[in-house]
């Protein structure tokens, strides 16, 4: 839905588009509900043929999100099966979307706020 993914450049003077932040609103009704997660995106020399490298930098429990934070991209169907015209807010769609399933909605999440 609008509003619930939001993204940015991490600096409005980066000329190749390398390096973005990205947002993401817990979805409604599940374990990330009333929560901001923020993540970075680094968009690598190949994109947009290869997918972007992802990672959370506030604290999340979720099945494809390692312990530092990192996206594990085969565990996000949109990165594991990557197309140049997917884009960064597809992939952040997903993670949301990857909220409500019922493996990640079950799992306690660390403190409000925390961060890697």
């Amino acid at each position: 839905g609008e509003g619930t993914v939001c993204l940015g450049l991490e600096c409005e003077n980066d000329p190749e588009l390398t390096y973005w932040t990205g947002l993401i609103c817990g979805p409604p009704r599940t374990c990330f509900e009333n929560r901001m997660y923020c993540l970075r995106i680094h968009c690598g020399d190949a994109y947009p043929d290869q997918p972007p490298t992802v990672q959370f930098t506030s604290r999340i429990n979720m099945s494809c999100v390692s312990s530092n934070g990192q996206v594990d991209p085969e565990a996000v169907p949109v990165l594991a099966t990557w197309d140049r015209n997917y884009t960064i807010q597809t992939v952040l769609q997903q993670l949301r979307s990857l909220m409500t399933v019922k493996e990640n909605n079950k799992l306690s999440q660390p403190p409000e706020g925390s961060t890697y």
